[in-house]
């Protein structure tokens, strides 16, 4: 949690309190439905909230932005945005229903009143959203063809509207088809060891 705090100065009383409670609840349910592995579970804020917030040194959401993020797993990185950014929509997408059992169990514990779960693939969630964010569900062609028609055209941020993906490892053979995107060094904004080959793939919507 500390280091949370080392990263992130400004934080609200309550947001600490919400991302302090973030271990207890997920020890607790990981118990009762495995979503994170056992060595995760014991670095959840270094390998998943930390890594999970590397977007937010990326962007800042604008309030009432939609984002989607697409495979959740246990909720990342969608529940340490969402307690970063209250006032942006997030809608948690995940195919393993028992996976967002957990995820709205966090969510209601935590407090969080800006997050919906959908059990779904992604190909058939309606409506558009600002950005599509994900931790490495799939090489990005998949991801994109996944993702297709998801993106709204109408802009509200500072950078256009687009596919915001954690990443790790070499990606010059998966990204020779997009000329466009943008890849950030997560060593940029984290010391930790274990942000060395860990990246943010930003592609931006086609004008």
């Amino acid at each position: 949690m500390e280091t949370i705090l080392d990263y992130f100065q400004n934080l609200s009383s309550e947001q600490i309190k919400q991302y302090a409670s973030l271990e207890a609840l997920y020890q607790d349910w990981n118990l009762k439905i495995n979503v994170v592995s056992r060595k995760d579970i014991d670095e959840l804020y270094l390998r998943h909230v930390l890594h999970s917030l590397a977007i937010a040194k990326f962007i800042n959401f604008n309030p009432k932005a939609k984002i989607l993020d697409v495979g959740t797993g246990g909720g990342f990185p969608g529940i340490p945005l969402a307690i970063m950014f209250p006032e942006t929509e997030f809608v948690l997408v995940d195919s393993i229903a028992k996976k967002l059992k957990v995820v709205q169990e966090v969510v209601e514990g935590l407090g969080l009143k800006n997050v919906s779960t959908i059990h779904s693939r992604v190909e058939e969630i309606p409506g558009k959203f600002d950005f599509i964010i994900s931790r490495a569900v799939a090489a990005m062609p998949t991801f994109v063809h996944w993702t297709r028609g998801k993106i709204s055209s109408k802009q509200n941020h500072s950078i256009k509207n687009g596919i915001i993906y954690l990443k790790g490892g070499d990606l010059q053979e998966e990204l020779k088809g997009f000329p466009n995107a943008k890849v950030i060094d997560l060593s940029s904004y984290f010391n930790e060891e274990f942000f060395e080959t860990k990246k943010i793939v930003y592609l931006p919507i086609k004008s």
